[in-house]
């Protein structure tokens, strides 16, 4: 039986904590626009802020959906399911909040210390209800390992980026912008992040971070 709050109880943190995947869902305002829906894993990716705010660590992908969405209109829902253990379906519905990699406001959330590799956005998202409902027809699955390929992916791509940046206190804006090497991290972003499947902006900054 479903279960909502206005906010996220306590006795959800500590679960949603534990889980190993959430899905994310956006949506264009286009009536005919396409809806997105994402997977999301790795450590330590989502953070709990308290009972009325939370963020993840938006990693490199291959679309920008989530970000262009949420540029427009800032929709968004959150699910965890349980694959182990009772079983359990939370939803968190809100208003995201895009803060590109190179922003104070990414910095300040996530550090470079802790930064994962590829890591290009910050998503806030101010929570506004939250359901929690049985999830009994989801399967049982064993966790095996998470995979490692994309933090390998970005960080080879992130290597050419530092190999050829300009000197820190260099003023050439212009020669930053243009010196976009080969098989690069920014021109991955460039060449796959810049715009939805509909043609709204996706990323802004980050490639010139």
């Amino acid at each position: 039986m479903v279960v909502f709050y206005d906010e996220i109880p306590e006795s959800l943190v500590e679960w949603i904590k534990k889980q190993r995947m959430y899905w994310v869902a956006t949506a264009p305002m286009n009536v005919h626009g396409h809806v997105n829906l994402s997977p999301k894993g790795g450590e330590n990716t989502f953070h709990v802020v308290d009972s009325r705010k939370v963020y993840y660590e938006d990693l490199t992908g291959s679309g920008v959906e989530t970000i262009s969405h949420l540029r427009e209109n800032g929709r968004i829902t959150i699910l965890f399911n349980a694959f182990d253990g009772p079983p359990r379906i939370v939803r968190l519905w809100g208003i995201g909040t895009v803060y590109e990699y190179g922003t104070p406001e990414y910095s300040t959330l996530i550090p470079q210390a802790t930064r994962q590799p590829g890591s290009r956005a910050a998503i806030v998202i101010d929570v506004f209800k939250v359901s929690s409902s049985c999830g009994f027809a989801v399967p049982l699955y064993n966790f095996v390992a998470h995979r490692t390929r994309l933090h390998r992916f970005s960080d080879g791509r992130e290597r050419v980026d530092r190999a050829h940046a300009l000197p820190a206190d260099s003023e050439d804006v212009d020669a930053q912008q243009i010196n976009v090497p080969p098989n690069s991290l920014r021109e991955y972003w460039l060449k796959n992040n810049m715009s939805s499947l509909d043609g709204l902006p996706g990323l802004l900054t980050a490639p010139d971070a």
